[in-house]
């Protein structure tokens, strides 16, 4: 009885040890089914189409694999040599998203994939003119969420507007 009792004992551990390594097949099969395709999801671009200031990034994407996301730092109405465009508040803003596009097209996107914006203006009273040229570029049927602040001062006198954007692309 005993050497039965003995062999009985064994086989359960045997099981419940086959079980374990199961579960834990299964739950590393399951992560890395998930898990990204790169090791690195976070990339960091500057587009050649837009002034790149030193000590900054323009942009850092992170990828969560069906689609990424795009943190843009704030832009200025700066041409791709580092000259200012336009002395209002309406041609400031399109010279920012053009910026703004073309760092979105370095990621396969456009402003109509922008989901947030931050906007620093000198003037308040401008925003329906910021408002007119934003509506140009971004998805109106589904509008990004905002934040809009005055400013007493940007980086330049005559810089009146800056604008951060968060997109969302799809990978393809």
């Amino acid at each position: 009885m005993g050497s039965f009792f003995a062999i009985f004992v064994h086989q359960i551990i045997n099981q419940q040890n086959m079980k374990k390594i199961f579960v834990l097949v299964c739950t590393v099969t399951f992560l890395f089914s998930f898990s990204q395709k790169t090791m690195n999801p976070i990339e960091y671009k500057s587009s050649p189409k837009v002034f790149n200031i030193k000590g900054l990034s323009q942009s850092v994407s992170i990828d969560y694999g069906n689609s990424k996301m795009i943190l843009l730092s704030g832009q200025v109405p700066l041409d791709s040599e580092g000259r200012l465009v336009g002395n209002n508040v309406e041609e400031q803003a399109h010279q920012v998203f053009r910026n703004i596009e073309s760092i979105l097209k370095e990621y396969g996107g456009t402003g109509k994939d922008i989901i947030k914006l931050g906007i620093f203006i000198t003037d308040i009273s401008k925003t329906p003119d910021f408002r007119k040229v934003r509506d140009e570029y971004v998805n109106l049927q589904n509008p990004p969420v905002s934040s809009l602040v005055e400013v007493s001062k940007l980086f330049r006198d005559d810089v009146l507007i800056e604008v951060e954007a968060t997109a969302v692309i799809k990978n393809k």
